[in-house]
């Protein structure tokens, strides 16, 4: 039986909708794969392939979500994913088959996701999480060592411990080196991380990539395409914004060390926020659709 508000998408329809798709990713993958098979590396862009363990053929992958149904017989491909059923309506994949330990995954990042919402955002970080990552570490310690950085170690340091330092963001603090943690105004663990997560984040809007294609094949792949897209542009301006000189590569710095460079961090911090509202609420209703099927 088709369900209420699935959509029946006709072979013609969802094979155009699966082309634009793979088309749309390939701007992104294709440099990726090519830069691989040199073995080159590229510090702002590799970050979403490596840190995001998503690789760039299911990137590629189209998933219609849970509310669509295709038919033609090319549909039957879609099989080989044992998320999917068929029926006389043609293909879909079917809530039901979430397994309960993805569906407690699930019902957490409902969780996390709807405080987020209603959490006030925070734009006062300036992106020092960066600079906190190569504080105080020796040369051959540092991430991104075959790029130079804007500043001396002492300058470096000033700049850091001028502060303020107060990232809310477990998946960057934990980065941060040994004695740049102390003087973050936070201390998120794991276990905290839910309680302090919040919406004005870069590295949290970021996540929604993540959270997006957790939820495969069950997420529709345009939204995992938005939220890539918004965290590709994300990592540009935090890598723009960190300690390393990318001009180089056409990433010109931006200089949180003076007045004029945080208002345009923060104006770029705002910016994001506002686009991961729409994709969080998209990904706040594939949750509740998976809930809802359980």
């Amino acid at each position: 039986m088709v369900a209420v508000n699935e959509s029946v998408l006709r072979e013609d329809v969802w094979r155009e909708r699966r082309q634009r798709h793979e088309q749309r990713v390939r701007a992104w993958t294709d440099p990726h794969q090519e830069r691989a098979a040199r073995g080159e590396r590229h510090p702002v862009y590799d970050f979403l392939f490596t840190y995001y363990s998503f690789r760039a053929a299911w990137l590629r992958r189209w998933h219609p979500g849970p509310d669509a149904r295709l038919e033609g017989a090319a549909a039957r491909d879609f099989l080989r994913w044992p998320e999917y059923r068929a029926s006389a309506a043609g293909v879909a994949v079917d809530p039901t088959t979430l397994p309960p330990s993805r569906r407690a995954f699930v019902n957490w990042l409902h969780t996390l996701l709807e405080a987020m919402q209603t959490r006030p955002a925070f734009f006062g970080c300036f992106g020092l999480h960066e600079w906190a990552m190569v504080y105080r570490q020796s040369p051959e310690e540092i991430r991104h060592n075959a790029w130079p950085l804007r500043f001396p170690p002492a300058e470096l340091a000033r700049i850091v411990e001028a502060g303020p330092v107060c990232c809310s963001h477990f998946d960057a603090f934990r980065f941060f080196t040994a004695p740049a943690r102390p003087l973050n105004r936070l201390q998120p663990d794991r276990d905290s991380s839910a309680q302090l997560e919040q919406r004005g984040c870069l590295h949290a809007n970021m996540d929604l990539y993540k959270w997006a294609f957790k939820l495969a094949p069950f997420t529709p792949a345009e939204l995992v395409a938005d939220c890539f897209e918004l965290a590709r542009d994300i990592r540009e301006v935090d890598m723009r914004a960190s300690p390393y000189d990318l001009d180089a590569l056409g990433f010109p710095p931006i200089r949180i060390e003076i007045p004029e460079g945080r208002a345009t961090y923060e104006r770029h911090q705002r910016a994001f926020s506002a686009r991961g509202e729409p994709l969080r609420a998209r990904l706040l209703a594939l949750c509740r659709r998976l809930l809802a099927a359980a």
